[in-house]
């Protein structure tokens, strides 16, 4: 962060490299559009360069300050969603979903065909099952369970305690078990 803060460009290229792909995975999962992801990404990355003049070493991780701003990042524009399609559907008068998906997230093209199709299929039901659950429940599972972070990360990167991490936690896999169950066969998960 020093280095970047001098105005070192090779500084730069590795924070990048080291910290956009999972940002950019992160906001994906939580928000389900790809587009929407990037922008997230680059305005957490944004975020990290501006920061890098005042950076404290010792005080946070880097990649905790950016899953922190980067959840954020996210939930801004979740609320976003739900206020814009609130008043959609009060001046239409139609339920409208309020997840977009373009899709779901790559897969390796070395596999053999049957598995790449059942891994979308399982990844396209886990994005429609986490776009159902509420927002806090969603960024939680997201962080502990595709993310790999643990209960005390979480809790940092969400301002909340350790306690309300697990809870939520704990509630959105039961969301995800219920939501997810009758498609047990169907996913090959049987």
């Amino acid at each position: 962060m020093a280095r970047l803060a001098d105005g070192d460009p090779e500084a730069a290229r590795k924070l990048a490299a080291c910290h956009m792909p999972r940002v950019l995975a992160t906001s994906y999962r939580i928000l389900g559009d790809h587009a929407e992801a990037e922008d997230v990404t680059q305005e957490a990355m944004l975020r990290l360069w501006r920061q890098a003049g005042d950076w404290r070493p010792g005080v946070a991780k880097v990649s905790t300050w950016l899953y922190r701003v980067t959840t954020n990042l996210c939930m801004d524009r979740l609320r976003r969603r739900k206020r814009q399609m609130t008043a959609v559907s009060d001046s239409v008068g139609v339920e409208t979903a309020a997840f977009a998906s373009n899709g779901p997230e790559p897969v390796d093209p070395g596999r053999p065909v049957e598995q790449r199709l059942m891994e979308a299929d399982r990844a396209a039901a886990l994005h429609a099952a986490l776009a159902m659950l509420p927002d806090r429940c969603r960024a939680a599972v997201t962080l502990r369970h595709l993310e790999e972070l643990s209960n005390p990360e979480i809790a940092e990167i969400m301002e909340t305690s350790v306690e309300a991490v697990e809870s939520l936690t704990s509630r959105g896999r039961r969301m995800l078990a219920a939501r997810l169950l009758g498609k047990r066969d169907e996913l090959g998960l049987g």
